[in-house]
């Protein structure tokens, strides 16, 4: 008996439908960098209906390419002249972020499609201005290469108020060229800033039914239910403590459930005494440290038996909103964290 984690193909297909009614004039890029966010290459078959899929790195678009003929995003771009003949055998769209590979492309003798990314003011990745206007100039004067689009990224999109939202996206409508398109609304941006769309929109988290914001979106349908199975139920003592350190000690005599998961899994080591755990459909407290194969949790009067699935995260009941707000984290860490040791299953 261990961990699963259950991927609902049903809920995937749900959330780009959310995409479409939120942006139903933009292409759509589904992200799927790190496994798909921790969900699985091959277990994302519904995000296979989009125009575009973008992933981090060359290794990324490799596995990708063995289950969908569409354009891959390499949103790293290449570096050197092996990593760009692979990108185009494999038929990836390039990013473009850095003057240094402008270089590179330019020796190909294959046709390219380029993405020019633009420091709009997170001050990570991407051209300024000028830097822009150099790589046009020079890639005007290569017919093979085509310019698809002019992105950009938000720095503070799940923080809906904060006015360096504004401020980008100002600065990114001044950089306008006849017949290119352009994009740099993520996930937040889909759900709370319309003016942003543009041509292509890039859902990430949300495709996973996650909220990019601080409270759950109940429009979203969470995709991966990270379930493991009750190995043992005891009763203990007042005063008895449970758990490496004894950092949890029983007030009154008390029933415990110990689950089979841990940090080896990928539940989060930070979660704290309390972070929520359903069973039966009812939600019960984690006590004591988060160990490398086991969690305990104060079950009350719950019969519960050996073998009953006990659900980490991924129900109406319990997010993973919830448990990253106990562990002191974010979603996105929990999804790209669970280990290669559970089993990952498609469902409906």
């Amino acid at each position: 008996m261990h961990a699963v984690a259950t991927i609902s193909q049903s809920a995937l297909t749900h959330n780009l439908n959310v995409v479409r009614t939120q942006a139903p004039h933009a292409k759509i890029i589904c992200m799927v960098k790190a496994n798909a966010y921790g969900h699985h290459l091959d277990l994302i078959k519904p995000l296979l209906q989009c125009d575009l899929l973008a992933v981090s790195e060359l290794s990324e678009a490799r596995t990708l390419r063995q289950y969908t003929a569409l354009p891959i995003l390499l949103l790293s771009g290449v570096f050197n002249e092996h990593d760009l003949n692979e990108a185009i055998e494999l038929d990836c769209h390039l990013v473009l972020h850095d003057l240094s590979q402008l270089s590179i492309i330019g020796n190909s003798k294959q046709p390219i499609t380029v993405w020019l990314k633009v420091d709009t003011g997170m001050h990570r990745l991407g051209l300024s201005s000028s830097e822009l206007s150099i790589c046009l100039e020079q890639i005007n004067s290569h017919s093979n290469i085509r310019v698809e689009c002019i992105m950009s990224h938000f720095s503070c999109a799940d923080e809906p108020e904060n006015t360096n939202n504004l401020k980008q996206l100002n600065y990114f409508n001044q950089i306008k060229v006849d017949g290119i398109n352009r994009s740099i609304a993520n996930s937040a941006a889909i759900l709370s800033l319309p003016q942003s769309h543009f041509e292509y929109v890039r859902p990430g988290i949300m495709l996973y039914g996650v909220s990019p914001f601080s409270t759950v979106d109940e429009k979203l349908q969470p995709v991966m239910e990270l379930s493991a199975p009750i190995m043992s139920v005891k009763s203990i003592d007042k005063g008895d403590s449970v758990g490496y350190g004894s950092s949890w000690t029983a007030k009154q005599n008390t029933k415990i459930a110990i689950i089979g998961i841990g940090y080896g899994d990928g539940y989060p080591r930070h979660a704290k005494n309390g972070t929520p755990i359903l069973i039966n459909n009812t939600l019960y407290p984690l006590i004591g440290r988060v160990s490398m194969d086991l969690i305990c949790v104060n079950i009350g009067d719950l019969n519960a038996s050996v073998g009953d699935k006990a659900i980490l995260w991924g129900h109406d009941k319990l997010h993973v909103e919830t448990v990253a707000k106990h562990s002191n984290t974010i979603g996105y860490e929990l999804l790209t964290s669970v280990s290669s040791r559970v089993d990952f299953i498609a469902h409906d």
